[in-house]
């Protein structure tokens, strides 16, 4: 998929019609609302995943919305299978128009007391995975003329939580990666953009939840969504309407951005103001 200076969006209003699409990390969560609104969004999407019943369910539930796209299984951590799934795709697939690397683990530790194999994981997972899908799209991308990847990131890559050292450093890392994927590819009208979410309700935050208050993890989701501007944690289909528009014509003239999808997290500071309400 091509950026064309000033492309509109497409008549029909589904904005990747016709475009082939790979997600990562598309058996739940994040992942998942991706691999269906692009779908929706007329994208043909191979999705992977390493969860093999998470594959199954999620292709099964989509495509019996007849939405086109195909399921696999593999770790994209590993070299050997993220080239194995990139060989399938093209030979399924002359080009290939989009990417989002939406794959991740969060483990929890300080610097003193994450082990070095959590730290290798949580990078193998998190930046990894991200730096090997790039490596076999970018081929593929090249020869249509371009085309768009979008990194899941997240906003602990700019203010991290204690105990998250791992996940921070790798989310940090995503961002930095992504700069210089723009800057090496726009040449070749390849936009490399990354989403910045805030906590969204997700499997991987309610087990989050649950280790706080397993009998209860719908109030420590919403006491954490108080703590946001907008006074909620964000959904799914939120992340993936953001991707959406990154790897569509509507953002032809966006690269190496950081795109914040936060519910405005970000944007503020918890210090109170002199006059504040307590």
């Amino acid at each position: 998929m091509a950026d064309k200076t000033g492309s509109p969006a497409p008549a029909s209003g589904r904005l990747l019609e016709g475009v082939t699409a790979v997600v990562a990390g598309g058996g739940s969560g994040i992942g998942q609302a991706i691999v269906a609104r692009f779908a929706e969004h007329g994208a043909v999407v191979e999705f992977v995943d390493i969860n093999q019943s998470a594959v199954a369910e999620t292709e099964r539930e989509l495509r019996g919305r007849g939405l086109g796209v195909s399921g696999h299984v593999a770790d994209v951590s590993d070299p050997g299978q993220v080239a194995a799934f990139a060989e399938k795709v093209a030979a399924r697939h002359a080009t290939l128009g989009a990417l989002v690397n939406s794959a991740g683990i969060q483990r929890y530790g300080t610097v003193e007391t994450t082990s070095p194999e959590t730290w290798d994981e949580v990078f193998a997972v998190n930046v990894r995975s991200m730096f090997l899908l790039a490596k076999h799209a970018v081929p593929l991308m090249r020869r249509n003329g371009g085309g768009a990847i979008v990194n899941v990131s997240s906003g602990q890559a700019v203010a991290s939580q204690r105990n998250v050292v791992a996940y921070t450093a790798s989310k940090g890392a995503i961002n930095a990666m992504t700069r210089a994927m723009a800057v090496d590819h726009a040449a070749e009208g390849i936009r490399v953009n990354t989403i910045v979410p805030g906590s969204v309700d997700t499997p991987m935050l309610r087990a989050s939840a649950a280790a706080i208050a397993p009998d209860d993890t719908d109030r420590v989701i919403s006491e954490w969504g108080a703590e946001y501007p907008i006074g909620r944690v964000g959904q799914p289909a939120e992340i993936a309407d953001a991707c959406v528009f990154l790897a569509s014509p509507l953002a032809s003239f966006v690269t190496g951005a950081e795109l914040r999808v936060d519910g405005g997290l970000l944007a503020g500071v918890a210090l109170r103001s002199p006059g504040e309400d307590e």
